[in-house]
């Protein structure tokens, strides 16, 4: 069976059985503060599972696209030096929300590998929760008489709370699992030792394939255990290595679904892939295939390379991939990004994201691989001037500092600076690398770190979001919770009525007061988590269940809505300038700016911009009417012409907003006309990553305190220039400005000629050679030209002046073509550069350097004199 049809079969068998399938939500998470990817299949559930939203079925199944690199699952390090570890992976799975349970599950699960996969059943074992005394949690009985029922009792094993209890995270929905683990290897080596001992000991041929998972409790933050309303199952089966079992292969990697890019890697590098587990090569091949599908997808779902956030995680992934293919399959160009069609080719009719997105996907991998190359080789030479230097001081181990900094600061990867070093006889200091590592994730962990404490109910009322109505709302506190990080302490709210828009949407969350007759608090900020929507406050009310009055922000919000209604408005005209290829790929709406990332491969021109403006513009003056749709299916939503953006995941019923012909999918707060947006005014266009640019405008009030701005700049300039004809008046002022130039300039050449006069006579004889040290107030350029001008007349000479022009200090060395063999300029500016505080350099027969002291200027007179 080819990998289409072992997932294709999963899907018809869970259909056959009464699931919806769904599917695959994006791989990259928007509005969930507390995981940046899909780290496992149930993650697009969780607010089913919490009982924050209503299943959309009670039977579901999918696959889903999970990438697991950062936090608790962080598979990262692990990959490409087994057969099994990836970062990005398929997570096969089945759904129940309150309906079957262990029973049910445990039948499909067996009934699907063994007759509809035709898996042999003395090839299987399965795990169950033993029970944790320290928890009060028994023994998963009812599992266990359920598996007996169908495999033997031998091969049901008890496993751990480690192995067989399964939780979403620190808090969250949990439960018992029964793990199906698989062997693999050949008679031979069962008849040695049997797959019992093996199970769960990191055995690359006796693998877990599925875990069921019954969702039965509720971690709360303080560590205890509560029944959730409803039972779920939850299940999970890696594709990869249900792949790997059904093809008869040892490695995920020798299955279909790596052995084309495999293949292409080998065609491209020129190396063989031989399996071996141990050798560089090997590993290497196999971090490139699987890194180019973690990244591929990453990138389609809409989240590029970056400095920070889930783009650092990919831009890492990225440069992983690259380190290891540079360092072991000798690709010192940039090469993965030709591995994408591959993917296309295999995943694409699945994923369509993939096709789609191919173009970007292609040009932002190949722009990263250019950057990071760059990156190495100016790190090579970074690692070798310190490998020098450290052997010139007689030592064997890389100072632990610089070594970190090239890692830390450069992006240079340390296995190579440790590879480089090794292969000239040194070391570097790992414990201190380690160390100096531990430090900053420390940093970086204490910077982000909060307690979050449980919710505390109050009255039980239904939640609302009011604030597509009003900005201000009576509502109660229907649920707090303390919130501690480095500012102090804080509460969060979620509110009966909340007015207060949570950030989503690229629109950043409303900030207002919540108070009442004795108590006012600021609301710093409103976001979303869970489905709920979650307001911080400086502080708790002594009377909690009291009511209150929430206000937003009203000229923060007005500026706001203004904003994102002007990006509807952008949107449709760039693509109606650029072309339909233009699409969202990022954007941010605050009260002061907005920012716009769409897709488009060329700078923006003069024209273009002004062109965009003016459309945006004509639609505001033509005052347009908001139309709102606010809970209409998502198919008739893209029957009326709405764009759906790659990269999100849209529910069964969704909010459209039209402005005219603008239709747009979109959660936001919006203006009720277009002429509310005042006036639309680009303040730059730039790029944001390969085939992305970036505009960022202004509207609103800002807009007016832009044009006001001009308007005062304008008046004083007026006043300076006792003209009101300012253009006219400025270049009058260029062609007088251009005529003393000239003229400067002419006096300056006069002057030079009179001081090439003294200088000729001013070189002192040095042994064999001559030797001219001056000091002078020239400016840089005059002292080029008379250093050329000597250094050509005056044989066997060197020629360093020391210029204090403009009161910046300068050297310039020349050295005379006999003599380039002897001395070179470049050696003598770097030595003579230190009393000024500068660098500088050129070629061996002239350099020059500036600096910071003109004070030393005299050291370095000085120390010239003693060459």
């Amino acid at each position: 069976m080819t990998s289409q049809e072992i997932r294709q079969k999963f899907l018809d068998y869970f259909k056959s059985k009464d699931h919806l399938i769904v599917p695959s939500a994006p791989i990259v998470l928007k509005d969930d503060p507390t995981l940046m990817f899909s780290n496992s299949g149930m993650t697009q559930f969780k607010d089913f599972f919490l009982g924050y939203k209503t299943p959309t079925a009670p039977r579901i199944a999918d696959t889903q696209k999970c990438l697991r690199v950062s936090g608790k699952h962080n598979d990262l390090d692990d990959v490409g030096r087994d057969t099994y570890h990836h970062t990005m992976f398929e997570m096969l799975g089945n759904w129940s929300f309150g309906d079957y349970f262990k029973k049910d599950a445990i039948a499909f699960a067996w009934e699907l590998l063994t007759e509809v996969y035709g898996i042999p059943k003395e090839n299987l074992y399965v795990t169950i929760f033993e029970g944790d005394a320290s928890e009060n949690l028994d023994r998963d009985q009812d599992a266990y008489d359920y598996w007996k029922s169908v495999i033997s009792e031998d091969r049901i094993i008890n496993g751990n709370k480690k192995d067989n209890f399964w939780e979403m995270g620190a808090s969250g929905p949990c439960g018992p699992c029964s793990e199906i683990h698989i062997d693999l290897r050949t008679p031979e080596e069962k008849a040695k030792v049997s797959g019992l001992d093996l199970v769960n000991n990191d055995h690359p041929q006796v693998v877990e394939v599925w875990n069921l998972v019954f969702m039965e409790f509720n971690r709360k933050a303080d560590g205890s255990l509560e029944k959730l309303p409803a039972q779920h199952v939850d299940t999970g089966m890696g594709f990869e290595r249900l792949c790997m079992a059904l093809q008869g292969k040892s490695s995920n990697y020798d299955t279909d679904v790596f052995t084309p890019l495999i293949a292409k890697v080998e065609e491209l590098s020129g190396k063989k892939y031989t399996g071996i587990l141990e050798d560089e090569k090997d590993i290497a091949i196999r971090v490139v295939v699987d890194h180019i599908r973690a990244v591929s997808f990453a990138i389609a779902d809409g989240q590029l390379p970056s400095n920070g956030g889930a783009g650092y995680v990919i831009r890492r992934i990225l440069r992983r991939g690259i380190s290891y293919s540079y360092r072991f399959l000798d690709m010192k160009e940039p090469f993965l990004f030709q591995l994408v069609a591959v993917l296309q080719e295999q995943m694409g009719t699945f994923f369509p994201e993939l096709k789609k997105q191919g173009k970007l996907v292609t040009e932002v991998i190949k722009s990263e691989e250019e950057s990071f190359l760059r990156t190495i080789e100016t790190g090579l030479i970074r690692v070798e001037k310190l490998i020098q230097q450290t052997i010139s001081e007689g030592k064997k181990v890389l100072p632990t500092q610089e070594v970190f900094e090239l890692y830390d600061t450069y992006g240079f990867p340390d296995d190579l600076t440790r590879i480089i070093a090794e292969e000239k006889g040194l070391t570097i200091d790992e414990e201190g690398f380690k160390l100096a590592l531990s430090e900053q994730k420390q940093r970086s962990k204490a910077d982000s770190a909060q307690k979050v404490y449980d919710w505390v109910t109050l009255e039980e009322r239904k939640e609302n979001f009011v604030g597509y109505d009003q900005i201000e709302a009576e509502t109660y506190i229907t649920r707090y919770r303390k919130v501690e990080n480095k500012d102090g302490e804080f509460y969060q709210v979620v509110l009966s009525n909340s007015p207060f828009y949570p950030e989503g949407g690229g629109q950043i969350g409303d900030k207002g007061v919540l108070e009442n007759a004795t108590e006012s608090f600021e609301v710093l900020e409103t976001k979303k988590e869970n489905g709920l929507i979650i307001s911080l406050i400086n502080g708790l009310p002594k009377d909690a269940g009291a009511v209150f009055y929430a206000k937003v922000n009203a000229n923060e919000r007005k500026n706001s809505q203004a904003n994102h209604s002007a990006t509807h408005l952008l949107h449709e005209a760039l693509r109606e300038v650029l072309g339909t290829h233009v699409e969202q790929k990022g954007s941010y709406v605050g009260p002061d700016y907005l920012r716009f990332d769409f897709s488009h491969f060329n700078k923006m021109t003069d024209e273009e911009l002004a062109l965009i403006e003016e459309k945006v513009n004509a639609k505001i003056k033509e005052n347009i009417a908001l139309q709102e749709f606010r809970n209409i299916p998502i198919q008739e939503a893209i029957d009326k012409g709405a764009m759906a953006l790659f990269g999100e995941k849209y529910g069964d019923s969704v909010r459209m907003i039209q402005f005219g012909s603008s239709k747009e999918l979109c959660g936001g707060t919006h203006v009720k006309s277009t002429s509310e947006i005042g006036h639309f005014k680009i303040n730059s266009e730039s790029s944001a990553a390969a085939g992305i640019r970036r505009i960022e405008a202004i509207s609103g009030d800002k807009s007016e305190e832009y044009f006001k701005g001009l308007e005062k700049q304008i008046t004083e300039l007026s006043q300076l220039l006792k003209s009101k004809d300012v253009v006219r008046s400025i270049e009058k002022l260029i062609e007088e400005n251009a005529a003393l130039k000239s003229e400067v300039d002419a006096l300056k050449k006069e002057k030079a000629k009179g001081e090439i006069g003294d200088w000729k006579g001013a070189y002192e004889q040095k042994g064999d050679k001559l030797l001219l040290v001056k000091k002078t107030s020239l400016d840089a350029g005059s002292v080029k030209d008379i250093v050329f001008q000597l250094k050509k007349e005056i044989p066997t000479s060197i020629t360093i002046i020391l210029s204090d022009a403009d009161g910046k200090p300068m050297i310039t060395v020349g050295v005379s073509d006999d003599l380039a063999g002897i001395y070179q300029a470049g050696a003598l500016i770097k030595e003579l550069a230190k009393e000024i505080q500068g660098g500088g350099g050129g070629n061996p027969g002239f350099a020059t350097a500036g600096g910071k002291n003109l004070d030393g200027l005299e050291n370095a007179y000085q120390k010239a004199l003693n060459i």
